[in-house]
């Protein structure tokens, strides 16, 4: 009877498990808004069409890559390479703004269009360029802090597409996945402690 009650125990404590990894799996395997992490390569999806995203910040971190937050104040280069055919025929264009959604790096499109003025928060803008290969912008932050990157797209039929990429700006510390696996492993060990606790105080 025993056996049985710290058996299902651990059963349930697997299950937990991996409940708590099938949570995280998705916050480290995709990034904010339209990015994606796909073969160890930053993916922006601008409507249909997608993009090579990448942030270097050539002065402080010379060649280094960033998907979305970036660690130092200066100088940033935001580089899209086209991966589709599509782009190339289309403006594209790249806004930044401070992030006053209330959403964090959970912003989604629809609560950037939900702040009142746009042009009130936005911090830098890049007009719309048509490039057959690529977009590049830079941009000199100033100030440490969380933001939201849209780029939009436009054809000549007026189609007009957007992606968002909420980031932060030289704010240490972990990430969203990072404290929530924290958090669940957490859990995860004090449930065990309490099970073996148990488990030691019913066979005594």
């Amino acid at each position: 009877m025993q056996r049985s009650r710290i058996n299902t125990f651990k059963a349930w404590l697997v299950r937990l498990l991996w409940l708590g990894f099938g949570t995280i799996s998705p916050l480290v395997g995709y990034g904010h808004g339209g990015v994606v992490l796909e073969n160890d390569l930053c993916l922006i999806k601008v409507g249909f069409y997608e993009a090579h995203f990448t942030i270097f910040q050539p002065r402080t971190r010379g060649h280094e890559q960033y998907c979305e937050d970036i660690p130092d104040l200066g100088e940033s280069v935001f580089v899209l390479e086209y991966l589709h055919d599509g782009l190339e025929r289309m403006a594209v264009d790249l806004r930044i703004i401070r992030n006053q959604t209330g959403m964090g790096q959970f912003a989604g499109l629809d609560d950037v269009l939900a702040l009142p003025d746009l042009d009130a928060v936005t911090v830098f803008y890049h007009a719309p360029e048509q490039d057959p290969d690529s977009f590049a912008a830079l941009h000199d932050f100033q100030e440490q802090g969380e933001f939201i990157g849209i780029v939009t797209a436009q054809g000549t039929d007026g189609a007009r597409y957007s992606a968002i990429f909420p980031f932060e700006v030289n704010i240490g510390g972990f990430g969203d996945s990072a404290v929530l696996g924290i958090l669940i492993v957490g859990i995860v060990l004090i449930l065990a402690f309490f099970g073996q606790a148990l488990a030691g105080a019913k066979s005594t």
